[in-house]
């Protein structure tokens, strides 16, 4: 329980409990947000708030598939490609992991030679990484056109139940959305990069302080928060 105390003129401090009190604290703390941009706080607070809804989406997948009478479809036959004659199962949804978490290595990579303002590598490496998830994008777009042509509809689904269509559109629909947003975002701020906007401190959107690449930083966290939240979509939606 969490006790704050209450201060005034001629008064012993008074202690606040329960949730009031931890609130009391954090707006009267001088110190935990002192050294953290409004930028940065701003985006770590932008995805506190995407990780409730993606929790959501994933425990509504799981509780339509745990309470359905009707079997629910196998992924590896219907995420499965024919390749030279044979049946190779959940081959594309591979790629299509390794494709995006090795845009985050090169978003890291990115992102330390920012760090370095090193303008040219930054600029090339935020250039490889929105090409790669617009790689990832494109590999989404054949899934769906794939599934939509064998019959998969948000209210129907060939191979069992129903809400099999509902929430893989949901779900992977709101995630290519997202790195189809930062695919965006990437291009915009490497071109910024690459003209030297930060270097000689430019007037336009996202433009901070001379040499202050801080900017790629928070591009970079919410990529990798994108490519994290795959992982929990390919684990919960095509190995389960």
């Amino acid at each position: 329980m969490a006790e704050t105390a209450l201060t005034t003129p001629g008064q012993s401090p008074v202690r606040t409990a329960g949730l009031k009190g931890v609130a009391a604290d954090w707006s009267s703390d001088q110190r935990a947000f002192k050294n953290v941009s409004w930028g940065k706080a701003m985006m770590w607070i932008f995805l506190l708030s995407d990780t409730f809804i993606f929790s959501c989406f994933l425990l509504s997948y799981m509780t339509a598939r745990m309470s359905t009478t009707v079997p629910w479809p196998n992924p590896s036959e219907v995420f499965a490609l024919t390749i030279g004659g044979q049946h190779i199962p959940l081959i594309l949804i591979a790629i299509m992991t390794f494709v995006l978490i090795s845009s985050s290595g090169t978003m890291a990579m990115a992102v330390n030679f920012g760090y370095r303002r090193d303008r040219v590598k930054t600029a090339v490496l935020m250039l490889v990484t929105a090409a790669l998830g617009a790689t990832f994008v494109g590999m989404q777009a054949f899934e769906w056109t794939k599934l939509i042509q064998e019959g998969v509809r948000p209210w129907e689904n060939p191979w069992g139940a129903a809400q099999f269509g509902s929430s893989f559109f949901m779900i992977t629909g709101f995630h290519g959305t997202h790195v189809t947003i930062g695919v965006i975002f990437l291009i915009a701020i490497a071109r910024k990069v690459w003209r030297g906007d930060f270097d000689v401190e430019r007037r336009g959107f996202f433009t901070s302080r001379k040499g202050n690449y801080e900017i790629v930083e928070i591009t970079g966290l919410y990529w990798h928060f994108v490519d994290l939240v795959w992982v929990f979509i390919f684990a919960f939606f095509y190995l389960w």
